[in-house]
């Protein structure tokens, strides 16, 4: 690693292994950026300088320091920025560090650093991100630097959005170059990477300063960020991450891990996501637990008294009446369905007649001008939402009180706590807290779902998206990027278990937005904007769309959904229900791995592919009716990797496609932690047999796989 002693650019990063330089030669950026208010003065960068010291440790070539000063600025007149940078062999990474001194008192808005590129072209780029689960694209290039004078640039915020702090950049398996933070209090900042107007790309971490009195003067992240280098690919990254990760108080205080996780959700075989009155949510999924033979719960929307993405929080009564909804509900648990039911944990309808009533425009998250950055997430009422400030104990009182009487009252199982893997920056020097970034919304968090707890006793918590910084909050995490191809733009970005291969056995994983129909219609939104035919059956020929979904579920650990069930889908798409009928019941008899095991490599695998049709609908109805479709290659089937906690490790397949397959993978005790020796078992829904031995720590599974087969593939210890 080699800097200019000019500015202090990041002019290489040589992978001597590989041969492989990551910074492009003809040009470097700046390592940091500032960017203060504007009456402090605006954005600073290294050039801005007049002096740079530059000071490489005479005891240790491993470390350097550079600090910038003389900014040459009436206003902080002793202003300097400082970096560390050193490299820690125990987690082949440089690890950064940034000091701002000589504030005088001015807070940054945000503080970039280090900024990595532009990074050097490579053939096979691909740019992982744990955005949620976690997506991957090998448009990087294209996306951020489109053409000459174009750049884009994609941030994700942390906690939130990004699960995890890393991202990677990077040959496919090949030289590349990943980012993370070791970070334990999940202090605000993003990571971001964009482009230039010469078609570059670069990566950078993006830091948020809250006003607290520490940092009137000085400012330090309180943590590291680790630049490291790999070769190999996302998996690669996951496996070192989560060497760092499952040591971290979210990870050691996990409630599945600590056995705090309510039974029905471990228990938990499928999910129902169904909407409205009780008779359209219950009824369904009673029917098709009893068509699986396994435990069914419900995820539940539109049950609510106020109009879906509209009057929030004004959740009660239930639309169908007090008397009525909980009579259902009792009925449902009696033949063992466990609902969970919506409620959004951080917006407020603006519209609202209680955001008046209530004043709760106080207590809602404020940008750095006072004002409020309105939502608005209903297309049809253009209905704009605030998000209230989780660091207010106005919000969290509001919506505990609101989970004492759904739980208490009406009997449910759980709440569905939507945006919950998510946070915000507010500003409102009022709340309580220090406006800016800091830790106070994980604090609020831990705060509200405590008092829930304590409120609600042996009640679930569920949250959208995936977040390492509520693994000890929350029961269930919704990961709905298995179905990523019917909200997302085709082509662009391609889902991938990032999450779960750190994670998994850390929290119950469920979800999916596959449906057999088209989306439904809140009878509460314009009756103008309501589709003739809502529930309509799709058409067939997205089967194979619907079969992927379903695929990617069972193969990467998660509990399996339907949307939108109705039970004379039972005939009406009888083999697309007998498919995951499969999945269902051999994912039942594997939990040691699916529910609680620790993702592997998957064995290589000469998979081919197939060109399938796909529909890409909104998540509402209405909007001009139709289904956009597009056609996609997919591979024919698919394969993960799962340890048990008993060393036992298990290969799930699951095929797409209406022809066999001939399999054959071998298993090593270098790369899947085999035993020396043991049995094969071939397990399938409702039978288990064995398939042979293994020895000298090498186990090759030769199989031919059914058509639309489910199978798994365990590897175990020999008892002898």
């Amino acid at each position: 690693m080699r800097f200019d002693r000019a500015q202090g650019c990041l002019v290489s990063l040589l992978d001597k292994h590989a041969g492989h330089d990551h910074i492009a030669r003809d040009r470097f950026g700046s390592l940091w950026i500032l960017e203060l208010p504007e009456q402090a003065g605006g954005t600073l960068s290294p050039e801005h300088a007049q002096q740079l010291d530059y000071h490489r440790d005479e005891h240790d070539s491993h470390q350097l320091r550079l600090a910038w000063s003389g900014f040459g600025r009436d206003t902080m007149p002793d202003l300097c920025v400082s970096v560390d940078v050193r490299f820690d062999p125990a987690v082949r990474a440089s690890r950064f560090s940034i000091a701002v001194q000589g504030l005088d008192g001015v807070v940054p808005l945000v503080v970039r650093f280090p900024r990595i590129g532009p990074i050097a072209p490579q053939e096979s780029e691909v740019l992982a991100v744990p955005n949620w689960m976690g997506e991957k694209t090998t448009q990087a290039r294209q996306i951020l630097s489109p053409s000459p004078g174009r750049a884009h640039r994609r941030e994700f915020a942390y906690p939130g959005i990004l699960s995890m702090q890393c991202m990677a950049f990077y040959r496919e398996n090949g030289p590349g170059l990943y980012l993370a933070a070791d970070d334990i209090e999940a202090r605000s900042k993003s990571f971001a990477a964009f482009g230039d107007v010469q078609g570059g790309v670069s990566l950078e971490v993006c830091h948020f300063p809250g006003a607290d009195p520490a940092a009137k003067t000085v400012y330090e992240p309180g943590y590291d960020v680790l630049v490291g280098l790999f070769e190999g690919d996302w998996i690669t990254v996951a496996q070192r991450y989560r060497d760092w990760a499952l040591q971290q108080p979210w990870a050691t205080e996990s409630r599945l891990k600590r056995g705090r996780t309510p039974d029905w959700v471990t228990k938990t075989g499928f999910w129902v996501w169904n909407r409205g009155h009780s008779d359209g949510v219950l009824l369904p999924a009673a029917a098709m637990q009893d068509y699986l033979g396994v435990p069914v719960s419900v995820f539940w929307h539109w049950w609510h008294g106020c109009a879906y993405d509209v009057n929030f929080p004004e959740y009660l009564p239930p639309r169908e009446g007090t008397d009525a909804f909980r009579l259902a509900v009792r009925q449902a648990r009696q033949k063992g369905l466990n609902p969970i039911v919506y409620m959004n944990q951080r917006l407020w309808g603006m519209t609202a007649e209680s955001w008046d009533s209530r004043q709760a425009e106080r207590y809602a998250v404020k940008k750095p001008d006072g004002t409020i950055q309105p939502e608005v997430y209903n297309t049809f009422t253009r209905s704009p939402m605030a998000s209230m400030c989780m660091g207010t104990a106005f919000w969290r009182d509001t919506y505990a009180g609101l989970s004492e009487t759904v739980y208490n009252d009406l009997g449910v199982s759980g709440i569905y706590m939507d945006q919950a893997c998510s946070s915000l920056v507010c500003y409102d020097t009022e709340h309580g807290h220090p406006p800016g970034g800091g830790t106070y919304w994980m604090e609020g968090f831990r705060a509200l779902e405590s008092d829930i707890r304590r409120r609600c006793p042996g009640i679930g918590l569920a949250g959208e998206g995936c977040g390492e910084a509520w693994l000890g909050h929350l029961d269930l995490m919704l990961s709905l990027q298995v179905s990523q191809e019917r909200y997302a733009a085709p082509g662009l970005w391609e889902p991938i278990p990032f999450f779960h291969a750190v994670y998994h056995g850390y929290v119950a994983l469920y979800g999916n937005y596959a449906s057999l129909t088209r989306p439904p219609y809140d009878p509460l939104w314009p009756k103008e904007s309501a589709p003739q035919q809502p529930l309509q059956l799709l058409d067939e020929k997205f089967r194979y769309q619907f079969r992927l979904e379903q695929a990617r579920s069972f193969v990467w650990g998660q509990q399996p959904c339907l949307s939108n069930f109705l039970p004379e889908h039972l005939v009406e798409r009888e083999a697309d229900l007998a498919y995951l009928r499969r999945l269902v019941q051999l994912r039942q008899a594997a939990l040691p791995y699916l529910l609680h095991g620790t993702f592997v490599r998957p064995p290589r695998m000469d998979i081919p592919e197939m060109e399938i049709d796909m529909s890409r609908l909104s998540i509402y109805a209405g909007q001009q009716g139709a289904v956009q479709e597009y056609r996609k290659r997919v591979p024919q089937y698919l394969a993960g990797a799962w340890r048990a906690d008993d060393g036992g490790v298990a290969v799930v397949l699951a095929n797409i496609a209406d022809v066999d397959h001939e399999i054959r993978c071998t298993l090593s005790r270098e790369e899947h932690g085999l035993p020396a020796q043991g049995q094969i078992y071939k397990r399938c829904a409702g039978s288990r047999k064995e398939m042979g031995r293994f020895e000298n720590g090498r186990a090759t599974i030769a199989d031919t796989l059914a058509p639309a087969g489910a199978v798994l593939y365990e590897v175990v210890r020999s008892m002898e």
